[in-house]
């Protein structure tokens, strides 16, 4: 094969026409399956595609892009190992984006969009401003939003019940007897920030607990800054005997400072963090977390850009992930029960 693979020899590798083959190549709407064929047939057989060439001819240039607060945040490589794999299969490679929640990169990444550098964004911004809502509308390629975005707003939309997230932590340290439960938030004028603040002060009410402010501390969503703010609420409040964490690296920034203070966790403290990330399972002690699905958020809103990149004039959707409370050692004190050693199994001394 002197002049290198054609689309007859792929054609013929993949098991489909050469029409399919260059529907494929060319970008053009195509059954997932024959996509997968073709490409894997393509790579097999070490065809290089004119990229450029490709996306002037079809407009389209098979890439999305992932625009996230903080790329070294274990939430989001929870959604980004959930992205990655549903849109390779659908032939798709993957542009991250890390933005440090600034409001003008995200900004500066909308409007990119008219470039047509890529086919679609999936963004998580912490912040949602009039600025992203007017760049939002006027978007040159479709936009999936993970997190909360106004009523209206035309974009597809994949949430948290970080409400609910809440009210599930607090109804559980209170049922351990914890009467003290004090706050530590991340910035209120972000969305996560604001709807868990106002969660955990609906969750003590119903439970008749009366809200102190002197309970809550705002810090940042990182463990450096939360255990600042750990350390200020527990300068003000020493009688604190519980703490619900707006994420789990505030929860692990909690834990550094209890340990620092010799308070124990959770004999005098008990803490719970939010997200249940992997470093909540492998914390000391272990941390109970509560769930807000980041991997089934990142791979709804992967297949919700997929199909609107089929389905450009169908209606905005919305989809919300339920939570869920993972209980460990930092709430109850009994951490799970440790491997058996190698060839315990098969009885081995």
């Amino acid at each position: 094969m002197a002049d290198g693979p054609t689309i007859t020899t792929i054609a013929e590798r993949a098991g489909v026409s050469i029409a399919s083959v260059s529907r494929v190549l060319n970008g053009l709407p195509t059954r997932q399956e024959t996509v997968r064929k073709v490409m894997a047939a393509a790579e097999e057989l070490g065809y290089v595609r004119n990229a450029v060439a490709r996306s002037l001819k079809s407009r389209r240039t098979h890439q999305i892009a992932f625009a996230m607060a903080d790329i070294g945040n274990p939430a989001y490589l929870a959604m980004l190992r959930q992205i990655q794999p549903v849109l390779k299969a659908a032939g798709y490679r993957l542009v991250l984006h890390s933005t440090d929640a600034v409001v003008a990169d995200e900004i500066d990444v909308l409007h990119s969009l008219g470039e047509r550098y890529v086919d679609g964004l999936i963004m998580s911004p912490l912040r949602v401003t009039r600025r992203h809502l007017d760049m939002l509308a006027a978007a040159r390629a479709p936009v999936v939003i993970i997190g909360s975005v106004p009523e209206g707003t035309p974009v597809d939309n994949v949430r948290a019940d970080s409400r609910t997230g809440v009210q599930l932590a607090v109804r559980h340290l209170y049922g351990l007897g914890r009467r003290t439960i004090g706050m530590v938030n991340g910035p209120t004028d972000t969305v996560p920030g604001a709807a868990r603040g106002a969660a955990y002060r609906e969750a003590l009410e119903e439970l008749g607990l009366p809200y102190d402010e002197d309970l809550v501390e705002i810090g940042d969503f990182y463990r450096a800054e939360g255990g600042r703010a750990v350390a200020a609420l527990l300068r003000r409040r020493p009688d604190v005997d519980a703490l619900m964490c707006a994420n789990d690296l505030i929860a692990l920034g909690a834990l550094d400072v209890l340990r620092a203070a010799g308070r124990r966790v959770p004999q005098d403290v008990a803490v719970v963090g939010m997200d249940d990330t992997d470093l909540a399972a492998a914390s000391w002690p272990s941390l109970t977390s509560v769930s807000l699905g980041s991997a089934e958020r990142g791979k709804a809103a992967a297949e919700l850009l997929l199909d609107r990149l089929k389905n450009g004039d169908r209606e905005p959707r919305r989809v919300t992930v339920p939570p869920r409370l993972a209980v460990r050692a930092s709430t109850t004190g009994e951490e799970p029960a440790p491997l058996p050693p190698p060839g315990a199994e098969r009885g081995r001394p």
